[in-house]
């Protein structure tokens, strides 16, 4: 049972999620040939501010 933790800057769109979820699911699909019915995938997303990148806080960007 594949179980995979997606973490992401900011918000997305209820599409955005539905698109991310149905391409990692393929992917594992054709690459390692496990089952839809068995893959889960977890979307985080996390306040840009709450992300650093070169010692700086995303938000400042």
């Amino acid at each position: 049972m594949p179980y995979v933790n997606v973490k992401v800057a900011g918000n997305l769109s209820d599409e955005q999620r539905r698109d991310i979820i149905s391409e990692i699911t393929k992917t594992l699909e054709k690459v390692a040939g496990k089952p839809p019915s068995s893959t889960y995938v977890q979307i985080d997303e996390i306040p840009r501010n709450q992300w650093g990148v070169g010692g700086k806080p995303l938000s400042d960007k």
